[in-house]
């Protein structure tokens, strides 16, 4: 009975070792997050990534949470923006992820 709750333990602590491991590892999703989101191919980029962080492990189901709630929002401003915007140069309608970078220029 001992020796089985002594191997218990070692796969416990194995697993614990190898979880920390995982999420001791930088999210590939952090780098496009920390450039800025600005466009669609930003946004597609940032959601591809974060699924695969997900899936690895690197990134906490929480934060897979919060970043999907956060990147509904702002498909919904640009939805609004498309919807009730006005028409920019060349008469389209400009679509714009993010008035600016995250260093403040245009």
């Amino acid at each position: 009975m001992q020796t089985a709750t002594k191997r218990s333990k070692r796969t416990v602590e194995a697993a614990a070792e190898i979880t920390g491991a995982l999420m001791r590892a930088k999210p590939r999703s952090l780098g496009i997050a920390e450039k800025g989101i600005l466009t669609g191919a930003d946004f597609a980029g940032l959601m591809s990534a974060l699924m695969s962080d997900l899936i690895d492990g690197r990134v906490t189901p929480n934060v897979g949470n919060a970043t999907c709630n956060a990147g509904g929002k702002l498909l919904k401003v640009v939805e609004m923006q498309y919807k009730y915007g006005t028409k920019g140069q060349g008469q389209e309608k400009k679509l714009i992820l993010a008035i600016s970078t995250p260093d403040g220029d245009s």
